[in-house]
């Protein structure tokens, strides 16, 4: 059965996703191009179609948005409906990311629910959940997690077209409103015009004891290939969960 959050997607959506120690402080932007980005992956868990995961984002000047779904599909969809809706905007160098508002929208056989982050200068100040829940212990000041992105834009920089140089150069820290996290990427290799990275999707704290038990660390494999737009795209990854393998394929 598909878990409500796909591990290494672990605080959206949706879901399953890397650039040198981001800090989120709002800096000069230099001159760059804009881009678009239109991101569709079909989700395999043991060989069989789970899920679909799509992104749409947007770099304009010194700003940036998304839109995310990330939704249970094939015989997993027929057997349990889930779907998250997720939206971001904010500040980027190009870079670094500084999201300003992120919504999150699930529904689920269990419950539907928002839940919205409000940033200032790089800090989430505010975290609003519809219906409310009782604050656990486990919880995270958000006021302490300073230089963390929500969970879809940690997909968009991961997932988004880059430069060969920017590939497989990403550390970022992610706070879903409760829980923190972190996805890397390292260690690229070429093979002809393919690019490999090594990855790794990292419970950090807020999640509960036998959250952590049972797995903390999910390493991942993420390959690029040239994109008609002259940049590399994310065309797989390949990721262990706590059900076993999973994949990511761009269609």
């Amino acid at each position: 059965m598909l878990k409500t959050r796909p591990a290494f997607l672990h605080g959206t959506a949706v879901a399953s996703a890397a650039l040198v120690a981001l800090t989120l402080s709002l800096l000069p932007a230099p001159v760059r191009a804009d881009q678009q980005d239109h991101i569709v992956f079909d989700v395999t868990l043991k060989g069989i179609r789970a899920a679909e995961l799509r992104i749409n984002g947007k770099i304009v000047g010194d700003g940036y948005g998304a839109n995310g779904t990330l939704k249970t599909t094939g015989l997993i969809g027929a057997i349990r409906k889930l779907r998250y809706d997720t939206t971001v905007n904010g500040h980027t160098d190009g870079t670094r990311f500084a999201p300003m508002r992120y919504e999150e929208n699930a529904d689920t056989p269990s419950r539907q629910s928002s839940n919205t982050i409000v940033y200032k200068s790089g800090t989430p100040v505010s975290v609003a959940k519809v219906p409310p829940r009782p604050r656990d212990d486990r919880d995270l000041d958000p006021r302490q997690q300073n230089g963390t992105v929500d969970p879809l834009t940690a997909l968009y920089a991961v997932l988004r077209d880059v430069d060969r140089d920017a590939a497989c150069k990403l550390n970022v820290a992610i706070f879903d409103g409760a829980r923190r996290s972190s996805v890397q990427l390292s260690q690229p290799e070429t093979s002809g015009q393919m690019l490999s990275c090594r990855g790794e999707y990292r419970r950090v704290a807020g999640f509960s004891d036998n959250d952590m038990k049972e797995k903390s660390r999910f390493p991942f494999t993420l390959t690029y290939a040239p994109a008609p737009n002259g940049r590399l795209q994310v065309v797989e990854i390949s990721t262990d969960t706590v059900y076993g393998k999973a994949r990511l394929k761009r269609q």
